[in-house]
């Protein structure tokens, strides 16, 4: 059976936030991340496992005994070995990189040479007339050599003034400035996750307790229905009732055991626990009522905390300088050039020779490659502004989505809690009834589902209710600074 909670699997989420964090996605050096893909299963959105976010990169080895691991220790590890991070991060040096590359173009460059060679030289190619000397009386060999020719010599260039190169050094700085922010937006992603993941096994092990706790009360139910068999006050059938019963909980506790191990091992995936590493959780996050979240306020700090946000408002900038670099292909450039260097026959028996030019590079018709350049430059700037202007509408959608889910995770725990007191009534009003005779065990047996129904539904409502802080956070842009305070009355 499906739990309201399985319904509502935290990753689903992610669905929003995969097209605006994918790592690396500031520098087109870097390359663009997998998307988040989301399958249903029966019902259950999950994402699928190839995505870097579920993976991590496990340093040491597990440790003898059991690791106590608090929100805040899980969080920590998983800043620091999740996959998806450490890979949102070769990012930056890439887009540091390309800046390098761009910036090159504005500073001097060195360069020296050395070399020894041997040549052999006829002198008429060269505008020697030997005939002319010929006819003078005078014989000389039009071939000349071989001889060797010694050079050794430093080359220096410096661009002036080159508008070009300029705009694409800003160009390329937004670009590193969109993957320093993409990079921080993926520590909010890993954020959210590990805290999910967490809130996910803390709910898992609660279901464990809820289904032994039905299994005592089963076990509890049939021996008093085979008791009052054994004295005649029922009939037979009550006690096979109770028994299925029994078995239906039993089977119910092997299945949430086995959820709750499968959680703790992708809860230990995402963090980058050893395998094999034991561990239990010791925060059990308790449920405080939300004060009241203005809209206006929760938006103004989303876009200004938001990283995935600041990413696209570098990203445009970096399009519009492009564009910029683009059309100052049509503007002269300066620069200058010298070379000093000493050549001759050997090093012995040389002499010092020097070169230096100074030119100004005007362009004429460079058969409309410009033209190409900027309207591909004016392509790239309109998909920047596009996607801007789509994740700011994005951003008003996740706040709003998480502050509805916030007020009316808060609704369901009130009613959840209400229902399970009402439930527990209920079933012991039943025991009651049956232990006197007035009714058989049906009643019970419905009571009984009624009270394992009601203890789901308020683990499922506690664990949304608490995802949906986490949810929040994510939206304005405070993962990672808020997920302690969110936790702190723990």
């Amino acid at each position: 059976m499906l739990s309201f909670a399985r319904k509502r699997f935290p990753w689903a989420l992610l669905l929003l936030l995969g097209p605006i964090c994918s790592w690396g996605q500031a520098t087109p050096a870097a390359g663009r991340a997998t998307q988040y893909v989301i399958i249903q299963n029966q019902g259950t959105a999950v994402l699928q496992p190839q995505n870097p976010f579920f993976g991590s990169v496990p340093r040491g080895k597990a440790t003898p005994g059991v690791l106590q691991l608090s929100l805040k220790d899980a969080v920590d590890r998983g800043l620091r070995q999740n996959l998806g991070l450490l890979l949102s991060g070769e990012g930056i040096p890439a887009a540091r990189g390309q800046w390098w590359v761009q910036f090159s173009q504005l500073l001097p460059n060195f360069t020296t040479s050395t070399g020894f060679s041997v040549r052999q030289i006829n002198l008429t190619t060269v505008g020697f007339n030997v005939k002319a000397f010929s006819a003078l009386g005078i014989n000389i060999n039009p071939i000349a050599g071989p001889f060797g020719v010694f050079d050794i010599r430093a080359y220096a260039t410096q661009s002036i003034f080159d508008w070009q190169a300029i705009q694409q050094t800003r160009s390329s700085a937004q670009q590193l400035k969109a993957a320093q922010y993409s990079y921080k937006d993926s520590r909010e992603l890993v954020v959210f996750a590990v805290a999910s993941a967490y809130l996910q096994t803390i709910a898992d092990s609660a279901r464990v307790d809820t289904a032994a706790a039905q299994r005592d009360t089963a076990q509890a139910l049939y021996q008093q229905a085979e008791d009052q068999l054994k004295a005649g006050t029922t009939a037979a059938i009550d006690a096979l009732r109770a028994k299925v019963e029994l078995q239906n909980r039993q089977q119910q506790l092997i299945a949430a055991r086995n959820d709750f191990a499968k959680q703790k091992i992708a809860l230990a995936r995402v963090i980058g626990l050893p395998t094999g590493q034991e561990f239990v959780l010791t925060d059990n996050p308790v449920y405080q009522a939300q004060p009241p979240i203005s809209l206006e306020d929760s938006l103004k700090q989303a876009y200004a905390s938001r990283a995935d946000y600041q990413s696209a408002l570098a990203q445009v900038r970096a399009a519009s300088l492009a564009r910029k670099a683009a059309v100052a292909g049509y503007y002269p450039s300066v620069g200058t050039a010298v070379d000093y260097g000493d050549t001759g026959l050997n090093p012995g028996n040389s002499h010092g020779t020097l070169d230096a030019a100074a030119a100004l590079k005007i362009p004429i018709f460079q058969g409309n490659r410009v033209h190409g350049e900027i309207l591909q430059a004016d392509a790239a700037l309109r998909q920047s502004e596009e996607l801007l202007e789509n994740l700011r509408a994005q951003i008003e959608q996740d706040v709003r989505n998480a502050l509805l889910d916030l007020q009316s995770a808060s609704d369901q725990v009130e009613v959840a809690r209400s229902t399970v007191d009402l439930a527990n009534q209920t079933l012991v009003q039943a025991r009651d009834r049956f232990t006197a005779g007035v009714t058989d065990n049906i009643e019970v047996v419905q009571a009984q589902q009624s009270v394992t129904s009601a203890n789901e539904s308020l683990i499922s409502s506690l664990y949304t209710y608490n995802v949906s802080k986490v949810e929040l956070a994510r939206a304005t842009g405070r993962a990672e600074s808020g997920i302690q305070e969110y936790f702190k009355g723990k």
